[in-house]
């Protein structure tokens, strides 16, 4: 079947309203119901990995799923870019035949993202744009580790994979230019971050443009990959495992 412009517009809405285009959505509008709140934004909070049931098997139970249910767009993503004879985890540098190099570039985008970020993070706290954003209220089980490791990489894979390899691709082969195509990825980015609060959605925006940028010029989503999994294990590790007073000397609570 030929694929014609319309069909493949009609084919990215799909995608993205079964992943990252339905969670802008709800961001903004969590972000709306956050603003015109009576509590000021600063004084909020949200969990990016809440547990799900005070029976702890039973919630290891749920958290797997959730991951996994995660992961299908991701799966459709693939399946859409896959070409006869051409592997798409191929087309969008989704491999390991390059481990050294892309774990390279991976640890030195989560740097260069990682450190300011935080910057980014305590700067709206004190301004009151972002919300306290808690990054593990797991229990204290033997899995929780586990899962925020998975956890982690399931955002990278799901974030990447559509956000990065699949948009840009098919925005490319609908003729938007370079900068148009860097613009609607990272754009994305920022919004479905936006039920954090307005800093880190504009955080995400520039990580966006970085990640964006450097898959339009290397075609690789590998070492994307490696620097978002290698940020949220820091993030939703680190929360979990370092004292309180801690978390609060660095501003993250």
């Amino acid at each position: 079947m030929e694929t014609t412009p319309r069909r493949l517009r009609a084919e990215l809405w799909i995608v993205l309203g079964l992943s990252l285009g339905q969670s802008a959505l709800y961001a903004v509008v969590n972000l709306l119901a956050r603003l015109t709140a009576e509590t000021p934004l600063r004084d909020q909070a949200t969990a990016l990995n809440p547990s799900r049931s005070p029976r702890p098997y039973l919630d290891l139970t749920y958290q797997l799923l959730s991951l996994g249910f995660a992961l299908v767009p991701v799966a459709l993503a693939l399946f859409l870019l896959s070409e006869p004879g051409r592997r798409a985890t191929t087309r969008i540098g989704l491999t390991f035949s390059r481990p050294g190099r892309d774990l390279a570039v991976g640890a030195g985008l989560a740097a260069l993202i990682g450190i300011p970020g935080l910057g980014v993070y305590a700067l709206g706290r004190a301004l009151g744009v972002t919300v306290e954003v808690q990054a593990a209220t797991l229990d204290a089980t033997w899995w929780a580790v586990p899962v925020l490791v998975l956890a982690a990489l399931k955002n990278a894979l799901l974030e990447e994979v559509v956000a990065a390899g699949y948009l840009v691709e098919r925005l490319e082969q609908l003729g938007w230019r370079a900068p148009a195509v860097v613009a609607a990825s990272a754009l994305l980015r920022g919004c479905y971050h936006l039920y954090q609060g307005i800093g880190p959605g504009l955080a995400n925006v520039a990580m966006g443009v970085v990640f964006a940028e450097y898959y339009r010029r290397r075609r690789r989503t590998m070492p994307l990959v490696v620097a978002h999994t290698l940020l949220d294990v820091v993030a939703f590790v680190g929360y979990a495992l370092l004292p309180t007073e801690l978390l609060a000397a660095l501003g993250l609570t």
